[in-house]
């Protein structure tokens, strides 16, 4: 009977390993066969207006600076503003001392005054007295001319009637050739006097006076370098010395900035500048502040620095808050372009071929991606305008697309909301996955 049992014993685990074998290899092909399956979050397209921004670094400076320096070397006598005061233009900030040029102003202005009344005494009574010092002895010498004419005249009737001997009308001849030399000397001194005399006499006292006049303005010059004032409206932003120091010609004195208007400037990337024009809105990011700064551009550089190859532009504020301060470093965010109203998805949406073209994927109602060409607009920080290829409300897939194959089987999850944080900052568990309806918005062909 053992040896009849025997082959009964082995029969049953043999066919229970057999069978198990071929269950396992089943599921095996089965598991081979089917498509995987990829979990992606999906957003639909929506329309809002989205504005492509141009960010950058930037160092703030003032629209107009002034970094005063004395022309003359000489000791501050006094200071009338201190760092932070505002002041006005032309105000008298500081004094050097100026006794030694205020001498020299007082002596200028002695000798000044002196060439002008010499200048008056010439003009009105010495050149005067001169031409009529010459008018006088030219008529005298006219009168004795004309005396010794008619003594000649007379002598030599009497000659041509034989009552008067050759030798007395050689000497009336004689004495007739003097009377009109010494008439025409002094004709010519009169009339040299008159054009001649007066030009260089008045040539003369003008230029005695313009010469001191020219020394009495240097000499106020000098005493107005030592009082030193402000070129431009502003607030004293530096003060290096003080009262008994030495302040030294072309060293900086004193620094006044207008901050009414402060000027961000930035160097930005050729391409990025074409996108940009003068009026363009911006504003100005300061480093720890909730707000931003409204601004806008004022200058783009018509020229490339040579050395970086961008070009600086200038983002101006008018009134700007206490927090922005020259010199500080911030961010500034320019409006290049603007769409209203356009078809926008998020940038995490939007992929791109080798070739450069742009591509989305749809989540069809099917539950497979599909792969759609689009044509982009206007590119915002986190979001891209399509300007072809979709329509308002079409499934785009945000997240888990990337390198996805066209016709890709697909499990739609929801995105984490917010109300599943916790109290204490820690987030619960992802929801489960649970396919999202499509169908409405069925992929454009």
């Amino acid at each position: 009977m053992s040896l009849h049992g025997s082959p009964r014993r082995f029969t049953l685990p043999v066919c229970c390993a057999a069978a198990f074998a071929l269950v396992v290899t089943g599921c095996a092909h089965e598991a081979k066969d089917a498509d995987p399956v990829v979990s992606v979050q999906v957003t639909p397209a929506h329309r809002e207006t989205i504005s492509q921004i141009v960010s950058t670094e930037a160092v703030v400076f003032p629209l107009q600076q002034a970094v005063i320096t004395p022309k003359i070397t000489s000791t501050i006598k006094e200071f009338l503003v201190q760092r932070g005061s505002h002041v006005k233009k032309d105000q008298l900030l500081a004094v050097l001392e100026n006794a030694d040029l205020s001498a020299a102003a007082e002596q200028s202005k002695g000798d000044f005054e002196q060439a002008e009344a010499g200048y008056v005494t010439t003009t009105n009574a010495s050149l005067p007295q001169q031409i009529q010092k010459a008018e006088l002895d030219a008529a005298s010498f006219k009168a004795a001319f004309d005396a010794q004419q008619k003594v000649y005249d007379s002598r030599k009737q009497l000659f041509q009637q034989g009552a008067l001997p050759r030798r007395d009308l050689d000497s009336a001849e004689v004495a007739l050739s003097q009377a009109r030399a010494q008439y025409e000397e002094a004709q010519r001194q009169l009339e040299d006097l008159r054009r001649v005399g007066k030009e260089q006499t008045l040539k003369s006292a003008t230029g005695q006076l313009a010469s001191a006049k020219g020394k009495y303005l240097g000499a106020q010059a000098q005493l107005s370098y030592s009082q030193i004032r402000s070129p431009i409206d502003g607030v004293v932003t530096d003060r290096p010395l003080y009262p008994g120091e030495l302040a030294t010609a072309n060293q900086p004195l004193l620094t006044v900035m207008n901050t009414s208007t402060l000027i961000a400037k930035a160097h930005i990337a050729q391409s990025q500048a074409a996108l940009l024009k003068t009026g363009d809105p911006a504003s100005i990011v300061i480093p720890g502040a909730e707000k931003e700064v409204a601004a806008r551009v004022s200058l783009i550089s018509p020229a490339l620095d040579p050395g970086s190859t961008t070009l600086e532009v200038w983002i101006e504020t008018n009134k700007p808050p206490a927090e922005l301060r020259p010199g500080m470093t911030v961010r500034a965010n320019i409006t290049a372009k603007t769409a209203k109203e356009a078809i926008v998805i998020p940038s995490t949406a939007l992929f791109h071929n080798p070739d450069g073209t742009a591509y989305v994927l749809l989540a069809g109602a099917d539950g497979i991606a599909h792969v759609k060409p689009v044509e982009t607009g206007v590119t915002g920080t986190t979001q891209v305008a399509i300007t072809s290829g979709l329509n308002l409300n079409d499934p785009v897939i945000t997240s888990g697309g990337y390198a996805l194959p066209d016709g890709t089987h697909i499990k739609v999850e929801r995105p984490q909301s917010a109300e599943s944080a916790n109290a204490d900052g820690s987030h619960a568990s992802p929801p489960k996955s649970a396919p999202q309806d499509f169908s409405s918005t069925k992929p454009q062909d």
